[in-house]
């Protein structure tokens, strides 16, 4: 997809199917259906979960939008937020940053996630869809966000979904086309790996 091409649900569904089939656009799933293209950076020195001041905040964002960089998204960044309902009909965001955090996105699609559970009880995952212009800067507020735990099961990609990435508080998993490519960022960035024997 150009990338001034204008993003549907319906072309996006299909560039997901394409390119990421072994997983719904749920981030937290996707580490398990990619291990082997899988990577994951902590945003802060010595593995620390949460920022604590300005500065640490500016850590956080500079190591997101160094290996964002890396990445080489393109003139756009696609931004993938989501909610949780009871019902399948999109409602109230839950999350109360979302209205401010992604103003221009748009419905993409709802997941059921837990089908198989409490047969009186349904969570939905609502899928919101936008496009911002990228730079540095373009999502510092959906980063910290992110980084305050506001905010969770993010995804952002280029317009061609080639790779992904899955902010959440702590850090970030990044999924590859490649083994080859994902070992090459890995080595790139060896000083945010954590010290877990998995990676986590």
């Amino acid at each position: 997809m150009a990338a001034n091409q204008v993003l549907t649900a319906s072309a996006l569904t299909e560039l997901w199917e394409q390119r990421w089939p072994e997983c719904p656009p749920v981030a937290h799933w996707l580490r398990d259906r990619y291990p082997d293209r899988w990577v994951r950076f902590h945003s802060l020195p010595d593995s620390k979960r949460y920022p604590f001041d300005e500065t640490e905040y500016a850590v956080v964002l500079r190591r997101h939008y160094t290996v964002l960089s890396t990445l080489a998204p393109g003139p756009e960044l696609v931004v993938v937020t989501s909610d949780w309902t009871e019902s399948a009909e999109p409602d109230s965001p839950v999350w109360p940053t979302l209205a401010q955090i992604a103003p221009t996105a748009w419905y993409w699609r709802t997941f059921l996630e837990k089908p198989d559970e409490d047969p009186e009880w349904r969570s939905y995952t609502q899928l919101y869809a936008e496009t911002v212009p990228w730079q540095p800067g373009a999502i510092d507020v959906l980063l910290t966000a992110v980084a305050d735990d506001e905010l969770s099961n993010v995804i952002l990609a280029p317009v061609d979904l080639s790779w992904l990435y899955h902010p959440y508080d702590g850090g970030a998993d990044v999924i590859l086309p490649t083994r080859e490519r994902r070992d090459a960022l890995k080595a790139q960035y060896r000083a945010c790996l954590s010290g877990h024997p998995l990676g986590l």
